[in-house]
């Protein structure tokens, strides 16, 4: 597949009542929509995600997804501030189960994401859902108490369990793979836009700048009360800064290689979102490559946890994996239109016009769907060509709940064939298939709200589970580790490896 999902790493409650809605709270300073522009941006995004989207009825039946629409118009039919709107549009993009629709937070005009993401309603912490305990990874308040390992109980009175239960109704993941919303939740310091900062505020609006906590340290014995200062998004930027540049436009390098001993080389590769980098990442690899194989090194670990994806790293990596040339599984890649409707065209924006109108390359299928065939495609499907220096040693890969896209493609890839042993926790993504390959970007009349539109569904052969990837090694989050500052999964996996001697 030359044209594939592996593109979308970047670009890619129930309904809350009317009360709760429609009554703008206090901190809320967005603009207002009135219910003539709202519904006018809902039947924009109704008739774009009824023609275009490949996926809409993957996990929903038609007459789901039309009570999911009709839900949506009814909340829509009131004057809403345009955070209410995001809000309103992120839950319902969330119940069609696509990991790829979503109003995107790097997508927004510069008045959109000023207006809903850029205030000082950030907690002053790095934290992981533990067995969904809310457990801090990182402190970044003045208040030394608020050390890794402890957990928050409460946030502003309210229980961690109750943030986390509305939250993951707003989560985007694939099907049912709750693990995935679970990490997607997360503040981890690895993405300029944390979902849990955008959302939080939103749904449980604060009164001041400051959060109350309820926590509970790890050796102590009663919980406390804590008062911290909430950070702007320009202090949780800040520790990140250098690397997001690097990311876009700049050429710094973003991941580690190096070697833990005589025998392991480790490979940290904490995102594949390089779209405008100006590292040179494919030579970066080729090096590292090489002297895996002049050391004639034992193990290598390849480290992503925490990426969910963005360009086909897993191709190159792959063909240094293998000794001969490796055919992926195929896929059947489905589109649902030739040719956009021309009164949709104004509001969709891509970076390929042909999106707009495959032409020829889109074959008539059945079920309302076309296949869809591009001139770079390999005639027996997408062929991973072997170098002829491949690393002949071990291959570990640490996964977890954030590999749902390109990352998902490649840990399927080497489990299936059987050239690496994934260690860690279950992945995100989901193996009946998902979508993504080419986007348009929903760009909604009034609101100016962008939603992320994925155009091929990528449909697996046979019936599998909704469900992502196990790993071969499953290790647990420990809370204790976290504590001590030890890394769970990585310290595990040099414990299996000196057990291999």
């Amino acid at each position: 597949m030359k044209l594939t999902n592996r593109w979308y790493g970047l670009f890619a409650v129930i309904f809350a009542s009317a009360s709760a809605l429609f009554a703008a709270p206090a901190n809320d300073t967005s603009p207002l929509l009135t219910a003539s522009q709202l519904q006018s941006d809902f039947f924009v995004l109704k008739r774009a995600y009824e023609e275009l989207h490949p996926g809409l009825y993957r996990y929903n039946s038609r007459a789901q997804m039309e009570a999911n629409f009709k839900a949506l118009e009814a909340e829509l039919n009131h004057d809403l501030t345009l955070q209410q709107a995001y809000v309103a549009f992120s839950i319902f993009l969330a119940k069609i189960k696509c990991g790829h629709s979503y109003p995107n937070f790097y997508n927004q005009p510069k008045a959109v994401a000023n207006a809903l993401f850029k205030g000082q309603d950030k907690v002053p912490f790095y934290f992981r859902w533990i067995n969904r305990r809310m457990i801090i990874t990182k402190n970044s308040s003045e208040d030394v108490r608020l050390r890794a390992g402890t957990e928050v109980l409460a946030i502003n009175g309210v229980p961690a369990k109750k943030i986390l239960e509305q939250l993951m109704t707003i989560a985007r993941a694939d099907g049912s793979n709750d693990a995935k919303r679970v990490n997607y939740l997360e503040v981890s310091g690895e993405n300029n836009y944390e979902a849990f900062d955008v959302y939080f505020p939103m749904l449980f609006p604060q009164t001041s700048n400051r959060f109350e906590l309820r926590v509970k340290e790890f050796v102590a014995v009663k919980p406390k009360t804590l008062t911290v200062q909430a950070l702007t998004y320009e202090q949780r930027l800040a520790p990140i800064k250098t690397e997001v540049e690097g990311r876009r436009g700049g050429s710094e390098q973003v991941w580690d290689f190096k070697f833990l001993d005589e025998r392991t080389a480790y490979l940290r590769m904490p995102t594949w979102a390089l779209f405008n980098s100006k590292w040179d990442w494919k030579q970066f690899l080729e090096n590292s490559f090489d002297e895996l194989a002049r050391k004639k090194t034992a193990n290598l670990i390849i480290d992503l946890r925490g990426n969910e994806g963005g360009l086909s790293v897993g191709d190159v990596v792959l063909s240094r994996l293998i000794k001969q040339d490796l055919r992926l599984e195929q896929f059947k890649r489905l589109v649902r239109y030739r040719k956009a409707s021309a009164d949709l065209v104004p509001y969709l924006d891509t970076w390929d016009k042909s999106f707009k109108d495959w032409g020829e390359s889109a074959l008539d299928f059945k079920d309302g769907f076309y296949t869809l065939k591009r001139l770079d495609d390999d005639k027996d499907g997408n062929v991973i060509k072997a170098s002829n220096r491949p690393f002949e040693g071990r291959t570990f890969v640490l996964v977890d709940a954030s590999n749902s896209s390109a990352t998902f493609e490649f840990e399927q890839s080497v489990q299936q064939n059987k050239l690496a042993t994934l260690v860690g926790q279950p992945t995100g993504g989901n193996k009946r298939g998902i979508n993504g390959g080419a986007f348009f970007f929903l760009r909604l009349p009034n609101s100016k709200i962008e939603i992320d539109l994925p155009l091929i569904g990528f449909f697996p052969p046979g019936t599998p589970p909704d469900a992502g990837l196990q790993p071969d090694l499953l290790i647990k989050p420990d809370v204790k580790n976290v504590a001590q500052n030890i890394d769970t999964e990585l310290s595990a996996l040099k414990k299996h490896l000196r057990s291999l001697k």
